[in-house]
C-alpha cells in the first residue's frame, strides 16, 4: 500500500464524520442543543436560520441520529429537540475547537 492510501484511510474517519455534522448549520444546530431542550423557534432565533434550513437540518441530524425529537400534543401543540447520546458525545469536540479557535483565530 503506498503512503497516499494510507493516508486517505487514515483520514477516511475524519471525512465520514465532517459529512455527519461539518455543514455550517448543523454544527451551529448541534451547538446550541448543548444548552439543552429547545423548541423549534427558539432554535430559529438562536441561530438565525429560516425554517426551511432549520427543518431540513433537524430532520438530517435526526436521521444520523445525533438529535431526537419530542412532540406535546397538549394545546398548543410543541415540538422539542434535543441531544442524543451521540449528539452529546460531541460537546468536549466543541470545546476542543472552542479551545483551538481561542488560541488561533484571534484576530477575527
Amino acid at each position: 500500500m503506498s503512503n497516499a492510501q494510507q493516508q486517505v484511510e487514515a483520514a477516511c474517519p475524519v471525512v465520514e464524520s465532517m459529512e455527519q455534522i461539518g455543514s455550517k448549520w448543523r454544527l451551529l444546530v448541534l451547538h446550541d442543543l448543548q444548552d439543552g431542550e429547545k423548541r423549534f423557534n427558539e432554535i430559529k432565533r438562536s441561530t438565525n436560520a429560516n425554517s426551511r434550513t432549520l427543518s431540513r437540518v433537524l430532520d438530517d441530524l435526526g436521521e444520523t441520529g445525533f438529535v431526537e425529537r419530542r412532540l406535546e400534543e397538549d394545546a398548543p401543540v410543541a415540538t422539542y429537540y434535543s441531544l442524543t447520546p451521540k449528539g452529546r458525545s460531541l460537546c468536549p469536540v466543541f470545546d476542543e475547537i472552542e479551545a483551538w479557535a481561542d488560541s488561533w483565530l484571534d484576530g477575527l
